[in-house]
């Protein structure tokens, strides 16, 4: 049902250029099978995926390679069949290039399925425990860019009173496509899905907000949604970051989630609409999360293009893919140009969270050196979480991490308007990456002499119990050894009583 609902004012926010058209025409296609997947074995928020498989093993497409590790993990599953070539350490799609464990697995180009994948006929008829169960069975997570085990998310319902259930189509980040096709193309699947996790989280009321700039998204998951009374698609206004989900929710509800808080606090969960069509993949055709549709976009691609790609795959084939470069880009970046990170090279896989691939010109970039503050306020109108970056950036500069806290740079969301804004060009955003960084490696520091130091309380406690447990066994053994002698003693005593008799008889 798609009726007129009250949409609600969030505070700040940016109206970049959008430059969707680069790609949004293009529809869905599959990249073509590489020769090698580098499969990390982190991709996800939480622990890292074990491996199960050997190297050498012949595995089908859809099989189990690596099992979750802990309640929040993922698992992680063969692209397609092949021969698992390795298992070793692989650079991976993060900005410091950083060797992670991979497997690598070689096609054997017959992409046969695992004879055990199959799905459920209805869904809806398991409870919400087992919907949970399933999609944490088939790795899927929030395929949005924060990669958080969607699993862990249907199981709130267990801790919060909810009563929502919100898809986030806004996919506000300039040049990213990849929602808006999936959104146009497989409506029924997106609503799907959608219905599914709606059932795990025990609420009926969905909403599913989309921008205003794709309204053909609009109007194909306005017509899944007629015959749902319960469910309604909402234009939303283009403003970054309308898809922060907190302001997203707040659009939505006009409620606020409290400060450093989660959405299912005021009763409502946001999932990604690529998420909700993994679950309808998971649930109906028992298929694990193994591709992702990726927008490959930005002046510096010659032909701009939303592929399917399976996992592991590398950015230099979606690139290879695209006819290349048309000129050398002046920036490479995996993700939206607000909040995605730096490609520091093009052989780094596509994951699970990997919803863009971008190559900028030096057009596109409109790189300038910074100049000293003005103080002109900008950046706190654009703020959308009502902070003031300024001042947040004067206490960084100068070192002082916690005043910067004290100003509120852990509600900071990392969106970049304040940067985007800034007349002086001062890149705001990166001082709060580089303080937050700052701020967890002295918290690790921090908890690594608290875990030190217990353990040499716990090794000094050890080293005491066993002395005292040797004392007193060492106590024991001589008062064993004290009653044996006053037993001996005792007998001795006893046998020359009982001689006397005889003597005095003798004599």
């Amino acid at each position: 049902m798609s009726a007129k609902p009250k949409l609600f004012r969030i505070r700040g926010g940016v109206h970049p250029d959008d430059r969707k058209a680069l790609a949004m025409d293009a529809p869905i296609e599959d990249l073509p099978m590489p020769a090698l997947l580098h499969i990390p074995l982190q991709q996800h928020i939480g622990a890292a995926a074990n491996p199960v498989v050997q190297r050498r093993q012949q595995v089908l497409k859809g099989e189990l390679i690596a099992h979750a590790q802990g309640a929040v993990s993922a698992p992680i599953h063969a692209p397609t069949s092949g021969r698992i070539a390795g298992l070793g350490l692989y650079p991976a799609n993060h900005p410091s290039g950083l060797n992670l464990r991979t497997i690598t697995l070689q096609p054997d180009g017959e992409d046969r399925w695992h004879p055990e994948i199959a799905g459920v006929d209805d869904p809806f008829a398991l409870a919400p425990e087992e919907i949970a169960r399933r999609v944490a069975d088939a790795g899927v997570v929030g395929m949005g860019g924060a990669t958080f085990p969607s699993a862990v998310k249907l199981s709130l319902r267990n801790r919060y009173s909810l009563h929502t259930l919100v898809i986030n189509g806004a996919e506000c980040e300039p040049y990213l496509t990849c929602d808006d096709r999936l959104m146009r193309e497989q409506p029924d699947a997106v609503l799907d899905g959608a219905r599914i996790m709606a059932r795990g989280l025990g609420v009926e009321r969905i909403l599913i907000g989309i921008e205003g700039n794709k309204p053909r998204a609009i109007a194909a998951l306005q017509r899944a949604a007629a015959p749902f009374k319960r469910i309604q698609v909402l234009r939303l206004p283009m403003r970054y970051p309308m898809g922060s989900e907190k302001h997203l929710v707040q659009a939505l509800t006009g409620k606020e989630t409290p400060a450093r808080g989660l959405t299912a606090e005021i009763g409502v969960v946001v999932h990604n609409p690529a998420t909700a069509f993994a679950v309808h993949e998971a649930l109906r055709l028992g298929r694990p999360l193994i591709s992702r549709v990726v927008a490959v976009t930005g002046q510096a691609i010659t032909r701009p293009r939303n592929l399917r790609v399976p996992l592991g795959a590398k950015v230099e084939a979606l690139v290879d893919h695209c006819g290349g470069f048309s000129e050398e880009p002046a920036k490479l970046i995996s993700g939206g140009p607000m909040m995605g990170q730096p490609l520091r090279e093009l052989r780094v896989p596509i994951m699970k969270g990997s919803n863009g691939v971008l190559a900028l010109t030096a057009t596109e970039t409109n790189q300038h050196r910074p100049a000293p503050c003005i103080r002109c306020a900008t950046c706190v109108g654009a703020c959308p979480c009502g902070l003031v970056p300024l001042t947040m950036a004067a206490h960084v500069r100068s070192g002082d991490l916690d005043g910067a806290v004290g100003q509120g740079l852990m509600d900071c969301i990392g969106c970049g308007s304040c940067a985007y804004v800034c007349p002086a060009h001062i890149p705001l955003v990166q001082f709060f990456n580089h303080a937050k960084g700052e701020l967890a490696a002295r918290g690790r520091a921090m908890q690594k002499q608290i875990e030190t130091k217990r353990l040499a309380e716990a090794r000094t406690a050890r080293l005491e119990a066993q002395k005292r447990a040797k004392r007193e066994a060492m106590a024991r053994r001589k008062a064993e050894q004290a009653a044996q002698k006053a037993k001996q003693k005792a007998r001795a005593q006893a046998a020359a009583k009982a001689k006397k008799p005889e003597v005095a008889e003798a004599s």
